[in-house]
C-alpha cells in the first residue's frame, strides 16, 4: 500500500498534468497498481514528445520568420541625432538603396536628444525582429562612460552590423589666427598661455581627443563646450574661440571657403579631403587615433539569419558608386565589412575612451 501511495504523492505533485491524473490515479485498486504504473508512464511519455514537438514547431517557425524576411512591413532606421547632421544624412543616404536591395520600404526617424543615447534606447528596446535598426555616430562609443545610468548596455544589448564609414577629426583654427601651424599650438599650451579650444559638446569625440592630446603632450586646455556643430563653426568662423576640433563634416564647408584653417588630423592617416594636412601622429605623437565613425545597429536578439543578410545587404549599398560618392562628400570614408569587425571596432572605441574620461575626470553635462 505504502508504494501505491508513492505513486499517488508523485502523480499529485506533478503540475504538468494537476488534479484530473490524481482524480484517475484514486479510482485504481491496489491490485490495478501495476496498470496505474503503465498509465503514468507513459502519460509522461506523451507528455514529453507533444512538449518536445511544440518546441521544434518554434524553432522552424522562428527559422521560416527569419528566411522570410523582410514581409510588407516597413523597416525603420532611427537616426539617433536630429534632422541636419551627420548621422541623418548617412541614414538618408542609405536608406532608398537599403529598401530597393532588400525589396522593402525603408523608413528614416530621427530621434535625437542626450548624445545619440535616446534613440539607441529604443532601438535596444525595440522588438529583435529586423524591423528596427539604429544609425549611430561615434558617441555611441563614449556614452558608456559618461552616461552611468544609461538603461541600456552598448555592448550586451545592440549587435553591431556594419561600420559604415569614418572620418578625421580636424584641429583647425580662423585663418586671421596667431596659430599658423600646430606646433604654434603646442608651443603656446607648453608656455602656458592658457590656450582653449571649442567642441560641439562637453564629452564628445573632439572634447576626448583634445584631453587624449593634452595627456600625451603634458599640457592643458580650456575646453569650451557648445551645443552643437552650428554654433561652434560661427564663434570659430568669427574668432570668438581660437580653436576647434571637430569632424570634416563640420569644418570642411568652412576650410574650402577660407574661413578656417587646419592644423592636424586625429586619423591614422591623411584625409583624400585633406590631403596637406598632416596627422598629429606625423607631428611627434606615435599611435594617436581619434576617429569619428557611423554605424548601423541592431537589437541584440536580432536572429543571426536577419544580421547576416543585413549585413549583406548594407555592404552592396556601400559598394554602389553613387551611395560612395554621396558619403564622400561629408567626408567619410567607406568602411564596411562583417559585423564581427564591426563589434572589433565599436568595442576598442569603447574600451579606448573609457580609460580617457576616467583619466580626465570627464562628465556629461
Amino acid at each position: 500500500m505504502s508504494d501505491l501511495k508513492k505513486n499517488f504523492t508523485k502523480a499529485s505533485a506533478d503540475k504538468a498534468w494537476g488534479e484530473n491524473v490524481v482524480l484517475k490515479e484514486t479510482r485504481v485498486s491496489l491490485s490495478g497498481a501495476t496498470r496505474t504504473t503503465g498509465f503514468l508512464k507513459s502519460t509522461l511519455l506523451g507528455g514529453l514528445l507533444v512538449l518536445f514537438g511544440l518546441q521544434g514547431i518554434q524553432t522552424a517557425n522562428a527559422q521560416n520568420a527569419a528566411n522570410s524576411w523582410p514581409t510588407r512591413k516597413p523597416i525603420t532606421l532611427i537616426a539617433v541625432f536630429p534632422a541636419g547632421g551627420s548621422v541623418d544624412q548617412v541614414a538618408r543616404i542609405i536608406s532608398q538603396p537599403l529598401g530597393q536591395e532588400l525589396g522593402q520600404t525603408v523608413i528614416v526617424d530621427n530621434k535625437g536628444g542626450a548624445s545619440g543615447t535616446i534613440g539607441t534606447a529604443l532601438v535596444a528596446q525595440a522588438p529583435a525582429d529586423g524591423y528596427t535598426f539604429a544609425v549611430v555616430f561615434d558617441t555611441h562609443g563614449v556614452n558608456s562612460s559618461i552616461y552611468p545610468k544609461l538603461s541600456y548596455d552598448a555592448q550586451k544589448d545592440l549587435t553591431p552590423l556594419i561600420l559604415v564609414g569614418t572620418s578625421p577629426m580636424v584641429l583647425a583654427t580662423n585663418v586671421g589666427s596667431e596659430y599658423k601651424t600646430f606646433n604654434d599650438v603646442m608651443s603656446a599650451a607648453k608656455a602656458d598661455k592658457n590656450v582653449s579650444f571649442g567642441t560641439i559638446g562637453n564629452g564628445s569625440l573632439g572634447h576626448l581627443a583634445m584631453a587624449l592630446l593634452g595627456k600625451s603632450a603634458h599640457v592643458e586646455w580650456t575646453h569650451i563646450p557648445y551645443k552643437g556643430g552650428g554654433p561652434l563653426m560661427t564663434d570659430a568662423v568669427a574668432g570668438h574661440v581660437p580653436l576647434t576640433m571637430a569632424s570634416v563634416f563640420v569644418t570642411k564647408p568652412h576650410i574650402d571657403a577660407q574661413r578656417l584653417r587646419p592644423l592636424a588630423v586625429t586619423s591614422k592617416h591623411r584625409s583624400p579631403d585633406l590631403p596637406n594636412v598632416p596627422t598629429i601622429e606625423e607631428l611627434g605623437y606615435p599611435g594617436f587615433e581619434a576617429p569619428s565613425w557611423w554605424a548601423v545597429l541592431a537589437p541584440a536578439k536580432t536572429p543571426p539569419e536577419i544580421v547576416k543578410r543585413m549585413n549583406e545587404a548594407l555592404n552592396k549599398v556601400l559598394k554602389n558608386p553613387e551611395v560612395s560618392k554621396k558619403l564622400d562628400a561629408q567626408g567619410i570614408d567607406v568602411v564596411a565589412g562583417t559585423s564581427d569587425s564591426a563589434r572589433s571596432f565599436i568595442d576598442k572605441q569603447i574600451t579606448t575612451w573609457a580609460k580617457v574620461v576616467k583619466d580626465n575626470n570627464i562628465r556629461a553635462e
